[in-house]
């Protein structure tokens, strides 16, 4: 192995879940040089998934969902501080404070922010709430805490879909205000969205479906007393939670030359970061929920994932490729998964659920709330989602990494091949939604022109 890759400069611009396993992995690897960790928050890198489950139940502290550290990355940490530019020619980034720092290879980790609603004033009112931030998950806790009349919703992804499940667990009335059909549509489809919707009024959620919030009002003291609907309707409550997905971090590379836009930033199946050309950076790599890279099992179209295990995934692969000459490097195939628990269901996937055409029940019923639904895209088996079923997961990922058959064989679900019949999966356009949907497929799509003068003479 050269000895400068194990050497040298390293800098990861994000403190997240990403950085710090990037960070642990660069010293696995051997990497011996300097390497600094910059976060525009002042914590350590957290743990996010708590925050919508745990915090706002009130079963934990914001505070207390640090990241535990695996070994000791010996790193310089720069928290409390933005970058808001990259040179990549002079190969240093631009922090807040005025500083810039020297790397030989940079690792981009910045993740997403919440969403904000789109109305200055009416995002100001006391009352209303983003979920990203720690700080963000402590000020909703307080005042789910305080027992406020009645929370609006505004998106059912999972993330607003787990902030109503936990009102209602609470014993606080909830409104759901949503733009699709019916809530988690976006992710997982027509056919377990109608659960979803039939779950979430089940237990009392008061769920409004194609409809969006038009205004938010507030009293003449600037708190948030209620909401308009564009059928009209009026919802009156204490709390407004934006729950409409989630914003690339990828502001401060708008002079950096790189393929990066609202979807994120474009980078190669080994992580390496695409100049605006579509050229192949080598010392420029990108991990987490703010990269698009290509997977074989779908396509090579580019997957934009907010999911903890990707992130993870992602970021060992990057960092063992920063450190190890080409011929060593390793791609980035981890498939897809994810899970969330809400209003009593545990609800898990593996695949790309929008990436299908068809859907069929291999196991269970939408009747008994516990069941297997596997996606299907062109005849092969693409997505697996389980509702209660967390334990059939494992065969159906194995289907998707076989490329096998859609629908299943015999043998792959507990019913005669004749009882289910696969139906369309029913996965609406992701611009049609609110909330965004936690995959984005997208193909490329370049986010400016360049007008390229022909060389003459």
């Amino acid at each position: 192995m050269p000895g400068d890759l194990r050497d040298g400069r390293i800098v990861i611009v994000g403190a997240s879940l990403a950085g710090l396993r990037a960070a642990e992995k660069l010293r696995e690897e051997g990497f011996a040089g300097s390497l600094t960790v910059v976060g525009d928050e002042p914590h350590p890198p957290y743990d996010r998934p708590p925050l919508s489950k745990q915090v706002l139940l009130g079963r934990a502290a914001a505070d207390t969902t640090g990241l535990p550290m695996h070994r000791d990355p010996d790193a310089d940490w720069r928290l409390g501080v933005r970058a808001t530019g990259l040179d990549p020619v002079g190969k240093r980034v631009a922090l807040a404070d005025g500083e810039s720092l020297p790397y030989d290879r940079l690792l981009i980790t910045t993740g997403t922010r919440a969403r904000p609603w789109s109305n200055p004033d009416e995002a100001a009112l006391d009352g209303v709430f983003t979920l990203r931030t720690r700080e963000d998950a402590a000020g909703l806790a307080e005042r789910l805490a305080a027992g406020p009349r009645r929370v609006l919703v505004v998106g059912g992804g999972f993330t607003g879909s787990e902030i109503a499940s936990g009102c209602r667990e609470r014993g606080i009335e909830v409104t759901v205000a949503e733009r699709g059909p019916a809530p988690l549509v976006g992710a997982l489809g027509g056919t377990l969205s109608k659960l979803a919707a039939a779950m979430q009024r089940n237990h009392g959620v008061d769920l409004r479906c194609g409809v969006t919030v038009t205004a938010l009002r507030g009293d003449g003291d600037g708190r948030f007393i209620g909401a308009d609907l564009s059928d009209g309707s009026r919802v009156e409550a204490d709390v407004c939670v934006a729950a409409l997905g989630a914003v690339r971090n990828v502001e401060w590379l708008a002079d950096a030359g790189l393929a990066a836009g609202p979807r994120g930033i474009t980078c190669d199946a080994g992580c390496r970061a695409f100049d605006m050309y579509g050229i192949v950076t080598d010392d420029v790599f990108v991990a987490g929920d703010v990269s698009r890279f290509p997977h074989p099992l779908f396509d090579y179209q580019l997957l934009s994932l907010e999911h903890w295990g990707n992130a993870v995934a992602q970021a060992e692969v990057a960092a063992y490729n920063m450190v190890n000459p080409g011929p060593l490097r390793r791609p980035h195939l981890t498939l897809p998964t994810f899970w969330s628990t809400q209003f009593g269901l545990n609800i898990k996937s593996v695949g790309v659920p929008t990436f299908s055409d068809q859907v069929v029940i291999a196991q269970g019923s939408l009747e008994e709330r516990r069941l297997a639904m596997v996606y299907g895209y062109k005849g092969r088996v693409t997505a697996a989602v389980t509702v209660d079923m967390a334990k059939s997961l494992e065969y159906y990922q194995h289907l998707i990494e076989t490329a096998a058959p859609f629908p299943p064989a015999p043998g792959a679900s507990d019913r005669p091949l004749a009882a289910e019949v696969p139906v369309p999966s029913d996965v609406p356009d992701p611009k049609g939604l609110s909330h965004g949907p936690t995959v984005a497929l997208t193909g490329h799509l370049p986010d400016r022109r360049l007008i390229m003068a022909a060389a003459t003479g």
